[in-house]
């Protein structure tokens, strides 16, 4: 059996431990620790002593913010995001030939396909006939799901015959042509 190793009163990062709180579940020394931040948390000895943990999660968040802040700058520069509302939203990707983001069109069978998810789940996934009921069966769950969300889209109806482009805004439930 090893001897414990007392951390009372060292700094690891942005925390200073103050006392021992008891064992974990590993059979690990528990401490009580005081962050930077004026947080107190229990922290695993081993995490303490092998810098696992750094702070009471304040530090996570700061750089989880720091990461986004730079991420907006690199989608600000190269033109693949832009903010309305102060909400961040996907231009269309190139690859997009409906130009209504969740729905696409299957040339083997000849259908249409709305498609949306949220938290990982698949909400919606139907097939149509026509262009516009996709569209406004991809509408109603993102008014569900998504009520931030702004509504009007510039849409493109691709046809090997024809391709035009026209704005579809949503008003109530109707879509307008």
């Amino acid at each position: 059996m090893s001897q414990m190793i007392d951390l009372t009163g060292q700094r690891f990062v942005r925390l200073v431990v103050l006392r021992r709180e008891g064992t974990a579940a590993s059979g690990n020394a528990k401490w009580l620790c005081q962050c930077d931040c004026g947080n107190q948390t229990n922290v695993n000895g081993y995490n303490l002593r092998h810098g696992v943990t750094r702070s009471c999660g304040c530090l996570a968040r700061e750089n989880s913010r720091a990461r986004l802040a730079q991420q907006k700058q690199i989608w600000r520069e190269s033109g693949t995001h832009f903010v309305r509302d102060n909400a961040t939203y996907h231009r269309l990707r190139t690859s997009n030939y409906s130009g209504v983001v969740g729905v696409s069109y299957d040339a083997k069978q000849d259908i249409w396909v709305a498609r949306l998810m949220v938290h990982a789940k698949l909400v919606l996934n139907k097939t149509f006939a026509s262009f516009t009921e996709a569209v406004q069966a991809r509408l109603q769950p993102e008014r569900q799901f998504l009520p931030a969300k702004a509504w009007q889209f510039v849409v493109f109806d691709h046809t090997p015959q024809q391709q035009t482009r026209h704005i579809v805004a949503i008003n109530g439930h109707a879509l307008e042509e």
